[in-house]
C-alpha cells in the first residue's frame, strides 16, 4: 500500500477517534453528574434528611424556580462583578508580566508585592476596602481582581520567558527590534501559558466575587446565599451555589473555545489516539 493511500485511510480513522473523544468528554461528565443527582435525591428521600440541612435536588429546583426573577437579577449582578474583576486582572497583569520579563529591577521590585497581595486573606481585606471605597460595587470588583490577577501574572511571565534562548539570540543577531522580538517570538510562545492563566483566573474570579458579596453587598448570588442561610432557606442557597458553579464552567469553556478557534496551533494534545 502506497504512502498516499495509507494517509487517505488513516485520516477518516483519526477523525472518528477525535469525534469519539470529544463525544466522551461531554457525555461522560454529564452521565456522572446525572447519576450523582439521582443518588442524592434517593438518599434524601430514603434517609429523610431535613431540607434545612441538605435539601433534595428536586426541592432545590422547585424553590429556585419560585423566585426565578430574583435569581436572574442576582446572577446578572454577580456576572457583572466577575467580568469587571477578570478584565481588570488582564489589563493589569499583561503590563506587569512584560515589565518582569524585560527588567530585572522590576522583577525584584514587583514579585514581593505580588506575594504580599496573596498572603493577605481576601475575607479580611474586603471590609477594609469597603471603608476605603464605600459600600459600592467597587470593593467587590477589587477583591475579584486581587484573587484573579496573581496566577495570570505568573503564567504570562512564564510564557514570555518560555521562548528558546537560542531563538532570542538569533533574532537579536538579525538586528530585530524589541517589538519584533516580542510580537514574533515571545508572544507566540506565551499563548498556551496565557490561556492557562486565563482559565485559572476566570474560575478564581467567581470565588472573588462571592467573597466580596459575602462582606458588603445588597445584591448578587453571594448576598443571596448569606440571606438565605440566615433564614434557613437552604434550598435557595444551594440553588445559588449551583448557578455559581455553572457560571464558572461556562466561562472556562468560553475561554477554552476561544483558544481552540483563535490559536489551534497552540494546543498540545499528548493523549493516546491523537
Amino acid at each position: 500500500m502506497s504512502e498516499q493511500t495509507q494517509t487517505l485511510v488513516a485520516t477518516p480513522v483519526r477523525k472518528r477517534r477525535l469525534c469519539l473523544r470529544d463525544f466522551n468528554e461531554i457525555t461522560v461528565p454529564a452521565i456522572t453528574l446525572i447519576a450523582v443527582v439521582i443518588l442524592w435525591e434517593l438518599a434524601s428521600r430514603l434517609f429523610d434528611i431535613p431540607e434545612y440541612l441538605v435539601p433534595a435536588p428536586s426541592r432545590i429546583w422547585a424553590d429556585s424556580m419560585q423566585m426565578k426573577e430574583a435569581m436572574l437579577m442576582h446572577t446578572l449582578v454577580s456576572t457583572r462583578t466577575i467580568m469587571l474583576g477578570f478584565l481588570l486582572s488582564i489589563v493589569v497583569s499583561f503590563p506587569l508580566a512584560v515589565l518582569i520579563t524585560y527588567s530585572r529591577f522590576f522583577e525584584q521590585a514587583i514579585y514581593p508585592l505580588l506575594i504580599l497581595t496573596q498572603s493577605i486573606p481576601k475575607v479580611a481585606l474586603a471590609p477594609i476596602l469597603v471603608i476605603i471605597f464605600g459600600p459600592t460595587e467597587l470593593p467587590r470588583v477589587v477583591v475579584t481582581f486581587l484573587v484573579a490577577f496573581f496566577p495570570l501574572v505568573i503564567s504570562m511571565t512564564a510564557g514570555l520567558l518560555a521562548a528558546p534562548p537560542e531563538l532570542i539570540e538569533l533574532v537579536r543577531a538579525c538586528r530585530a527590534t524589541r517589538m519584533q522580538e516580542f510580537f514574533r517570538i515571545r508572544l507566540p510562545f506565551a499563548v498556551p501559558f496565557i490561556f492557562s492563566g486565563l482559565k485559572v483566573a476566570i474560575t478564581l474570579s467567581v470565588v472573588g466575587a462571592v467573597v466580596g458579596e459575602f462582606v458588603a453587598a445588597d445584591q448578587g448570588l453571594g448576598y443571596l446565599i448569606t440571606t438565605s442561610t440566615a433564614f434557613f432557606k437552604t434550598p435557595v442557597a444551594f440553588g445559588a451555589m449551583a448557578i455559581l458553579s455553572v457560571l464558572g464552567i461556562v466561562f472556562f469553556q468560553v475561554i477554552s473555545a476561544a483558544e481552540r478557534i483563535l490559536f489551534p496551533w497552540a494546543i498540545k494534545d499528548n493523549r493516546s489516539g491523537s
